[in-house]
């Protein structure tokens, strides 16, 4: 069985509106094994807290999103944190280059809305859009 972590974008939509969605990424979160990184909520309480993003009770949404996704958590360990180090400056978003870092770490296929974050993938790191 493949595992996922999603990134924020595809977490938010799978919530709200999972048809926005390209094909293979929907067709992954039904068959895998989803996880959602502790990095996410961070972002999601962040931008809810500034106004930034409306997901109602982001604490709420958490749960939500856990429920409907299927997905287990993935905390954020001193490994992922130094795989920062080694990733190219491709993206500048520090949320999404921890995502890219965790899933590069873990093991996992990072699942993807931003097309930026493509241009990280390689053998040992899996990435669809």
């Amino acid at each position: 069985m493949s595992r996922y972590l999603l990134d924020t974008n595809v977490a938010l939509i799978s919530v709200s509106e999972p048809e926005r969605l390209t094909r293979p990424i929907r067709a992954a979160l039904l068959s895998g094994y989803n996880v959602l990184s502790i990095v996410t909520y961070w972002e999601v309480m962040l931008k809810s807290m500034k106004g930034k993003l409306d997901v109602g009770d982001p604490r709420t949404w958490w749960s939500l999103a856990h429920e409907q996704l299927r997905a287990t958590s993935l905390g954020l360990r001193t490994e992922h944190v130094s795989a920062v180090y080694s990733l190219p400056p491709i993206h500048q978003d520090p949320f999404d280059r921890i995502l890219v870092a965790q899933a590069k770490v873990s093991g996992l296929t990072l699942l993807t809305t931003d097309s930026t974050i493509e241009r990280y993938a390689t053998e040992e790191l899996k990435i669809l859009a």
